[in-house]
């Protein structure tokens, strides 16, 4: 933890296709040891995939899918007198976003079969629908936050 200054946020610049930083995001977390080119390679196929099924813009798509998986509370422990709560909180955009590309990607390498580009396009359809692996994620994140709802008062 910084004693001084707070660490600043960089703007992630855009990606050179869509121009957009959550796209560039979400291929810098696709990447594996370092190998952005490859990353940046399948998101794209699963892209040109995704329009060619749906037959629309696939960055709304994305988007969709994207804003369907962000999550607006979870759970932080915090300990009162030797007991540990659950507490709601409400996750940051930033946070959220992050839980959001998270989410996809883990659950879109975890689907059997195929290359990771249709895993993904798969994933990213579904949690487009609002189904799918990745939302029901989000939806047992909220139902744990609305159960503990009655440690609330501990929030800090």
């Amino acid at each position: 933890m910084p004693r001084r200054k707070k660490a600043e946020k960089r703007k992630l610049k855009g990606d050179f296709k869509y121009n957009d930083s959550e796209v560039s995001t979400f291929i810098n977390v696709l990447m594996k040891d370092g190998k952005k080119s490859l990353a940046c390679r399948l998101f794209y196929n699963a892209m040109d995939i995704i329009a060619e099924k749906t037959k629309e813009d696939p960055l709304s798509v994305f988007k969709r899918a994207l804003n369907n998986v962000k999550p607006k509370l979870e759970v932080r422990p915090r300990r009162v007198g030797g007991a540990t709560y659950q507490i709601p909180v409400e996750v940051p955009p930033r946070r959220s976003l992050a839980l959001a590309i998270r989410w996809i990607i883990e659950t879109a390498r975890g689907r059997k079969g195929k290359g990771i580009s249709e895993k993904l396009v798969d994933e990213l359809l579904e949690a487009a629908k609002g189904e799918g692996a990745s939302v029901k994620k989000k939806e047992d994140t909220h139902k744990m936050a609305e159960s503990n709802r009655a440690f609330a008062h501990y929030r800090w």
